[in-house]
């Protein structure tokens, strides 16, 4: 491991001073034994010594870069979207379904759960939801729900008793605190407005939900779950930055159309990562082909077997793209 580009890591930035300190010990004490061959016998533990602390303080810095790379490939902050799809309000209901599933996933994994901004359809569910998720591999488990769920059943305004089919999109993006991508001011557009929701006396009173539009990729972002306007747009600016990021990460590996497929979706009933057949009491991910039944136990958050059956298959190396 080459450790120089950790040297003004503020982590190990304190090492290298020994580090170096040793090093330098080292050169000098050779230097003593070629000028003065007689010294050998006496110098050589020295040098054996000290190039012992040295290689103690390498460890000690690789050590912590390997925790970083882990942090890094696994971050312990994610922004997770749903949102609804085809099925008019049986998608937003679906939408809502899926996000209280991740909320329970959440509560039993011990992570936090907050919700960013959520847009309610007129009969109910959401159109669309952001929430703020921290916890210990909470990328590494979540990242396998990013794609677009169906669902098969008869709602409960069917009259006729007949199977609907539904979907809501999943995104989940991870936080990168060691990774920065700049944002211009003059890229930006922001916008204030009252807060709608519970919230205490500032609802509806004062202007703290955040609107962040980014002019050259049209991305926009809402925060509305914080009592204050600096406090919102801080969310806001984090979350368009993670997105930014996303994208930019995307362009290097030159796949942008197919990532954003992968990742959000259209919402369109052919493109799926799992279904859920309500009729049947059978969720299917499509990308593994594989089954579980107990619907209502998986919707309380009990998704770990499906998670840790798309882990085994992604490590593997035969998991699939998903069902047209």
């Amino acid at each position: 491991m080459d450790i120089e580009k950790y040297r003004d890591n503020p982590k190990t930035s304190y090492l290298f001073r020994e580090y170096d300190r040793f090093v330098k010990e080292i050169n000098e004490t050779k230097e003593l034994i070629a000028s003065d061959p007689g010294m050998a016998e006496i110098a050589g533990d020295e040098i054996k010594n000290l190039e012992a602390s040295r290689d103690a303080i390498i460890k000690t810095i690789e050590d912590i870069a390997v925790e970083e790379t882990k942090a890094e490939e696994d971050p312990k902050e994610v922004i997770l979207e749903v949102r609804a799809g085809a099925g008019g309000e049986e998608a937003a209901i679906f939408a809502m379904e899926l996000a209280e599933m991740y909320e329970k996933y959440a509560e039993i994994k011990g992570w936090s759960w907050k919700p960013v901004d959520v847009s309610q359809a007129e009969l109910g569910g959401f159109k669309e939801a952001t929430f703020e998720v921290k916890g210990k591999s909470v990328y590494s488990s979540l990242k396998y729900e990013m794609g677009v769920h169906r669902v098969q059943r008869v709602p409960a305004t069917e009259k006729q008793g007949m199977v609907h089919t539904s979907t809501a999109s999943v995104a989940v993006m991870p936080i990168r605190l060691n990774k920065k991508v700049e944002i211009k001011e003059s890229d930006i557009e922001v916008d204030f407005s009252r807060s709608g929701g519970a919230g205490g006396q500032n609802v509806n009173k004062v202007e703290t939900a955040v609107r962040v539009f980014h002019k050259p990729t049209g991305i926009m972002i809402r925060s509305t779950s914080e009592r204050s306007q600096l406090k919102n747009r801080e969310k806001a600016m984090v979350i368009l930055a993670s997105k930014l990021l996303q994208l930019q990460e995307v362009k290097e590996e030159k796949d942008l159309s197919a990532e954003r497929k992968g990742q959000i979706g259209t919402g369109d009933r052919s493109e799926k990562i799992r279904t859920y057949n309500v009729l049947q009491d059978r969720v299917t991910d499509h990308r593994i082909k594989e089954s579980w039944h107990n619907i209502e136990k998986i919707m309380l958050g009990n998704l770990d077997p499906i998670i840790d059956a798309l882990k085994t298959a992604s490590e593997k190396g035969i998991m699939g793209a998903g069902e047209e």
